[in-house]
């Protein structure tokens, strides 16, 4: 990775990635990337500058003008081959990935082939961007539509998917003609900064993409810029609430996608043997940081222990180290304030008289003592009012609760202020029909517990989950990033009727 330089430090300086090339400018700090799996520091990302943010946007804007006149085949053809970069170089990207996020590398591969779906929506990007035409509306008047580019797009991403977030947002953004300022996690900047090197190989003119790294004020500064756009984010709800009011504010587009704390109803019927292998991998996949991990199991009439039991055999299974040896199914959290914040709720939960069914709290992992590890933890008959249920945990836990019928069960869902996904485990189709329409959820999954959205359909959720009304990738991704236009258009070797004062179409 050409980015990366050797520090005064002895540890390797990543800087941001501006106009087609390595970029230092004027930084007004390092922030230490850390490694999960060992517990130590491996290299300094440099921290913007307010200056360092004002060139970014100053060649975006530049390179923007010029791209958005490419055609739709030279974009496609871009796009496919960034597509086919992607591919061959995603072992080295996983590997980043592993190194800066702790996740074991089957599971960076996925998130890389998850991400390359929205590159391969991208590539029929013409398909996407068709207008509508109607003839004659008038007497020799037609109206036509089309999508245009809305200029810079910025995109704030979350550590916990450093190549599967990014790649819900840039690929159509600049497929639709704009250009793009990544602002990645500073836990995880790599992958984003690889991602820059591909696109270059693959075609795309200088300054079209940029990665610029940076802390909260400068994120401030991404906000309140009269050079952008657009924001894209993916965090936390709070911090959703200051991108969306602050962005609004200052007249940009935004779509902010906040926190969630998705459920799954688990009805007497289901096949429990399934539904509590699935639960496993959704709750403890990636050590519980995703979005779209399944954190709270709601066991309706009594399976509550019977379902804790199965789910704890599936649990006890799993492998967890360090993300690349062998056979390792689960990494680290991602650092030490985080897995501090994982103990304290569940050490809540158990002291409001929650079973701890399985506890992974002590769990140390030989020749990585430093790392952030924890293993599989199960919390039965956990109280609603706890903090242990009522927040996003974002770690390697399950909370089991109890309702006595559907009706309870979704009753405690939909109390939930977020909304991201939310699934059901049953074998009666006319539940299952009934809770798609019940739920109130984004995504729902029907004994699928992380009903994530192929490319070619929209990902988004509800309530605390989205803060205003646009899904990232896919369809809605297109209009997000485009702006329409009618075009009304008549000739004057028509000789049709002449002008009027009169507000009246003609007909």
């Amino acid at each position: 990775m050409t980015q990366s330089t050797p520090a005064a430090s002895g540890l390797r300086t990543i800087t941001h990635w501006i106009d087609g090339k390595p970029y230092e400018g004027s930084p007004i700090g390092r922030f230490p990337v850390e490694n999960p799996g060992t517990g130590e520091v491996e290299a300094e990302l440099l921290q913007a500058s307010d200056a360092d943010l004002d060139y970014a946007v100053e060649v975006a804007t530049r390179a923007q003008k010029e791209w958005a006149k490419y055609s739709l085949a030279k974009r496609t053809a871009i796009m496919f081959r960034m597509r086919d970069l992607v591919l061959e170089h995603q072992d080295e990207m996983a590997r980043l990935i592993v190194a800066e996020h702790g996740k074991n590398y089957s599971d960076a591969i996925g998130e890389i082939q998850r991400g390359r779906e929205t590159l391969d929506f991208a590539t029929a990007i013409n398909l996407a961007l068709k207008g509508e035409y109607s003839y004659d509306i008038s007497t020799g008047v037609d109206i036509h539509t089309l999508r245009q580019p809305v200029g810079v797009v910025a995109g704030i991403c979350p550590f916990n998917f450093p190549a599967m977030v990014p790649m819900w947002m840039h690929p159509i953004a600049i497929a639709t003609g704009n250009a793009f300022i990544l602002k990645p996690a500073s836990m995880t900047p790599s992958a984003a900064l690889l991602t820059a090197e591909l696109y270059q190989e693959a075609g795309l003119p200088d300054g079209v993409f940029n990665v610029v790294s940076g802390n909260r004020k400068m994120v401030t500064k991404v906000l309140e810029h009269p050079g952008i756009n657009a924001i894209s984010f993916v965090g936390s709800t709070p911090v959703a609430h200051i991108v969306q009011d602050t962005g609004v504010t200052h007249g940009k587009r935004v779509q902010a996608l906040g926190g969630a704390n998705n459920h799954a109803i688990v009805m007497p019927d289901a096949d429990l043997d399934f539904a509590a292998q699935h639960i496993s991998a959704a709750a403890f996949g990636a050590a519980g940081e995703r979005c779209m991990a399944l954190p709270v199991v709601v066991a309706v009439g009594g399976i509550g222990p019977d379902l804790a039991r199965r789910v704890k055999a599936h649990a006890e299974r799993i492998k967890v180290g360090y993300g690349m040896d062998e056979g390792v199914e689960m990494g680290p959290v991602i650092d030490a304030k985080s897995k501090e914040k994982i103990i304290g709720l569940i050490n809540e939960g158990e002291s409001k008289g929650a079973e701890v069914v399985l506890d992974g709290r002590g769990l140390v992992i030989t020749g990585h003592e430093n790392g952030h590890f924890l293993g599989p933890t199960i919390v039965d008959n956990v109280p609603l009012d706890s903090e242990l249920y009522r927040e996003e945990v974002f770690g390697p836990v399950l909370v089991i609760v109890h309702a006595d019928s559907y009706d309870e069960a979704i009753g405690i869902v939909n109390s939930s202020p977020y909304g991201n996904g939310s699934a059901i485990f049953t074998n009666d189709g006319g539940v299952a029909r009934r809770f798609q329409l019940d739920v109130e959820a984004g995504m729902v999954g029907i004994n699928v517990p992380i009903p994530t959205p192929v490319a070619y359909y929209s990902f988004g959720g509800w309530k605390e989950s989205l803060l205003g009304d646009t899904h990232i990738h896919g369809p809605e991704g297109v209009k997000f990033y485009t702006r329409a236009k009618a075009v009304t258009s008549r000739w004057p070797s028509e000789k049709t009727y002449a002008a009027t004062m009169s507000f009246q179409r003609e007909e």
